[in-house]
């Protein structure tokens, strides 16, 4: 008979607990229920996940897929304690990259990477992601956890999210953006999940603690505020297409703000100009503007200053895109117009930020 050496090591010894990631998967496993729809039946635990495009309705679908992070945001979840929405924030990040494609966001995966797993942690977590794939009508269909002690710290973790998403054939955005089109701002919910190393380094500036009350929200501490999770844009949007034809493009401001993203989805000959004083910018952002002394051309870069997403109207369609987008639950503003470009920056701007 083979014995153990007195001395071996395990695997947990080693710090990788594999009874605790067990028991995390038992856990989550009525949350990722919760995400069933048509075309998944969002169980957990075999090699892969699948969906089912027929049962989903689709006829011709072309597959469109997103990954994204939270960036240094998890920073902040990590340094309060506050875990339950950072995971909103993820599946956010991917599809509302779904959606400007004129997708419908079917299927998401995770990958959550830890020193020293923590099962409570994990779960709140997952929580968050389930919520955030219940607002999208997508499925959590699986996922990675990986506990990997010496390359994070205790405590530390860090979250990658992966959707798939599909549209009929001939049903894909952009469509023809030209010059007259009508730029339609929806409002954010906030920072959303871009800027956070900008961010961080002002709040350090400022003094204050992640507990004490953030000065522009006087019923949160100035950590939950700044947690609030990115809004999920993808059911009033869908609602939207299904209504009208007049969307020509829809503009995600995540990482760049307005100068970098808004160009994705400009035709050669085409620019854009913004009218800032119809943007309503949210008080988090004047507190960030005046602490921290950003320019007004710096904080257009860095952060979506109020505008999450921008729909690209056509000029005879934009009453009508206004009132799809109402009765779908959104706040429309009318922030500019699509412009003749032949040089210089394609995204040009009037009026400014009322910061």
């Amino acid at each position: 008979m083979t014995k153990n050496p007195p001395n071996g090591l395990t695997y947990a010894q080693a710090g990788v607990d594999i009874d605790a990631g067990n028991a995390m998967v038992d856990q989550i496993k009525p949350l990722v229920r919760a995400t069933r729809r048509p075309g998944a039946d969002a169980e957990i635990g075999g090699f892969g996940g699948l969906f089912d495009l027929k049962a989903a309705g689709f006829k011709d679908p072309i597959l469109v897929a997103a990954n994204d992070g939270v960036g240094t945001k998890v920073k902040i979840a990590i340094d309060t304690g506050i875990h339950d929405t950072i995971g909103i924030d993820l599946v956010a990040m991917c599809v509302n990259d779904i959606i400007v494609q004129g997708a419908e966001p079917l299927l998401f995966l995770d990958y959550f990477a830890t020193g020293k797993l923590s099962p409570e942690v994990g779960v709140h977590i997952v929580k968050g992601i389930a919520e955030g794939c219940r607002l999208a009508g997508c499925a959590l269909i699986g996922g990675e956890t990986a506990e990997m002690p010496g390359l994070y710290a205790k405590g530390d973790y860090d979250l990658a999210g992966f959707a798939v998403g599909a549209a009929e054939r001939g049903t894909l955005l952009p469509k023809a953006v030209k010059a007259g089109d009508v730029l339609i701002g929806l409002p954010s919910s906030g920072v959303h999940s871009n800027g956070f190393s900008l961010v961080r380094r002002i709040v350090e500036h400022s003094g204050l603690a992640w507990t004490d009350t953030a000065p522009f929200a006087k019923d949160k501490t100035l950590g939950a505020a700044l947690l609030e999770p990115t809004r999920i844009y993808v059911k009033s949007l869908l609602a939207t297409l299904k209504a009208t034809d007049g969307i020509n493009a829809l503009c995600h401001i995540t990482g760049g703000g307005f100068p970098d993203n808004i160009p994705r989805v400009l035709p050669e000959g085409v620019g854009v100009r913004l009218d800032l004083d119809a943007i309503q910018v949210p008080p988090v952002f004047s507190w960030l503007a005046r602490t921290g002394g950003v320019a007004e051309a710096e904080m257009l870069r860095a952060f979506n200053c109020g505008i999450g997403m921008i729909v690209f109207a056509a000029a005879d369609k934009v009453d009508e895109a206004m009132k799809c987008l109402q009765d779908a639950g959104e706040a429309p503003i009318r922030i500019g117009e699509t412009i003749a470009h032949s040089d210089g920056e394609p995204v040009q701007t009037s009026g400014s930020l009322k910061l």
